[in-house]
């Protein structure tokens, strides 16, 4: 720097250099007109003609629909008077350049988690890297704040809100299940775990310390979900159980998590119950095998602990009960599991009288074959036979 001069020979790439300070230029206008050519050309087209990939980080959202945020500004260069549009190498994308520009014209930015599947998020919600005092206590401030978005999802509230309603329907969640009523903490812990969406892509700070509180204050961001996860856990029920009960094994044992679930709205009986998408929405799906398995092993590591003493199971159990049913009917792939069109799904052995809630021991069954089973003369027989099918069953797709 020389005065107020930037010596260009000191830059790697002038080129490079030109192009971010031209960025400026773009205004609200330009962005809309490439927004209205991508959707003309759709996304294939537009990133072809103007030599961008796809966004792996942020993406531009404009009334519901999202775009390759840097592509579009990058073709928006070109329809300012004179200019043409900017090649990928000519400038960087993500928070510092791209996203500072389009949440300064007043869109929408957010981070994309591309192709997430239930597996992928059980994994991001296992690797929490949680607070613990000097005394050795376990913040619960990020397991926490994550179920009480899960059941905003779940409930179909919208993804991103006002920090002013984050900060204090959070802050009382948190506060109700004993940590401080500290909601900027989490939040942005989560984000640079890239499970939160802060709406804008400023620089953000550290979750410790007293800095993201007054960034807060400062810049007020709207806050939620990233868009894949959002939608994952609100349409799919498989991916929305073993999200809660991934956090609910790792990390809340000593917790009175039916407390939590209750309050987040997690604990009623259609928790594993899918939603159909909006729109032309896509939520992925896993293998198979991997939701069997998965949908299996849920529950398992909280039957014989976790929770107060005294205190009633009722959302585990449904946790449990729900998956379980539901990874029946995945391995009978819509027949009854004795040759007739299907219905529903039962205990082999009556669950009053102790039958378990797996798979191996569950069976789907037309009424025809759920009548016998329960009151026909045969019933034993038929029992023994349904045992047989269902273990061999679930040992086929177990195996896979």
């Amino acid at each position: 720097m020389i005065g107020n001069r930037v010596r260009l020979a000191t830059l790697p790439n002038a080129t490079a250099y030109h192009g971010r300070v031209a960025l400026r230029e773009v205004s609200r206008h330009e962005i809309l007109q490439a927004v209205a050519e991508y959707d003309r050309l759709g996304q294939d087209r537009f990133l072809d003609k103007y030599g961008f990939g796809t966004a792996r980080s942020y993406r531009l959202v404009v009334d519901g629909k999202t775009y390759d945020s840097k592509a579009i500004v990058g073709a928006a260069h070109g329809f300012l008077t004179g200019r043409e549009p900017l090649a990928a190498a000519d400038f960087s994308g993500g928070a510092a350049t791209v996203g500072r520009l389009l949440s300064g014209l007043g869109f929408e930015v957010t981070q994309t988690v591309s192709g997430l599947t239930a597996g992928e998020l059980v994994e991001l919600l296992s690797a929490l890297r949680l607070y613990r005092s000097p005394a050795g206590r376990q913040a619960l401030y990020q397991p926490l704040t994550l179920l009480w978005a899960i059941g905003r999802a779940h409930q179909g509230l919208a993804r991103m809100t006002e920090w002013s309603e984050t900060k204090a329907a959070l802050g009382e969640f948190l506060e109700r299940h004993g940590e401080h009523p500290r909601a900027h903490y989490p939040v942005v812990a989560q984000y640079h775990a890239g499970l939160w969406d802060l709406g804008g892509t400023r620089p953000v700070p550290p979750a410790h310390g007293d800095v993201p509180l007054s960034w807060f204050a400062r810049n007020q961001p709207a806050s939620g979900l990233p868009t894949p996860v959002y939608n994952l856990v609100r349409y799919s029920g498989e991916a929305r159980v073993a999200a809660v009960a991934a956090i609910v094994d790792e990390y809340l044992q000593g917790a009175d998590y039916y407390a939590i679930l209750a309050d987040a709205g997690l604990a009623d009986s259609d928790i594993a119950d899918d939603e159909v998408p909006a729109g032309d929405l896509i939520v992925v799906r896993s293998p198979v095998e991997e939701e069997y398995r998965r949908l299996c092993g849920i529950g398992t590591g909280t039957s014989d602990g976790g929770g107060r003493q005294g205190q009633p199971r009722m959302s585990v159990d449904i946790l449990r009960l729900r998956s379980a049913r539901r990874a029946v009917m995945l391995r009978s792939e819509g027949h009854c599991e004795a040759g007739h069109p299907i219905l529903e799904v039962d205990h082999i052995q009556d669950l009053a009288k102790g039958g378990p809630d797996h798979p191996e021991q569950m069976i789907a069954l037309c009424p025809n074959c759920h009548a016998i089973k329960t009151r026909g003369r045969t019933r034993e027989r038929l029992r023994d036979e349904l045992s047989t099918v269902a273990r061999q069953r679930h040992e086929a797709i177990w195996s896979r």
